[in-house]
């Protein structure tokens, strides 16, 4: 499993939350980064996935991929972002 997905799955976070913050990444990364944070993950946790997403974003796709969402709609966000 994503190392993602089992962080937030191991600090019982539900498949309808986690589906819904990767929806909110594939449209708006910057709101899924204030959605996972209003998530009440220990401190330790929130830094440790972001820390994870920010230095290997293909974990991202693979999450998206394991999901079953579209990874064009992160790239387009992704580039959105950069301009």
């Amino acid at each position: 499993m994503n190392p993602i997905l089992a962080l937030l799955k191991e600090n019982n976070i539900s498949d309808t939350q986690i589906n819904e913050i990767f929806e909110v990444l594939t449209q708006n990364p910057l709101a899924a980064m204030a959605t996972i944070s209003q998530l009440g993950l220990p401190q330790d946790k929130l830094q440790l996935l972001m820390g994870q997403v920010m230095q290997n974003p293909m974990l991202i796709k693979e999450a998206v991929e394991e999901l079953g969402l579209d990874f064009a709609k992160v790239e387009a966000a992704k580039e959105q972002l950069q301009k």
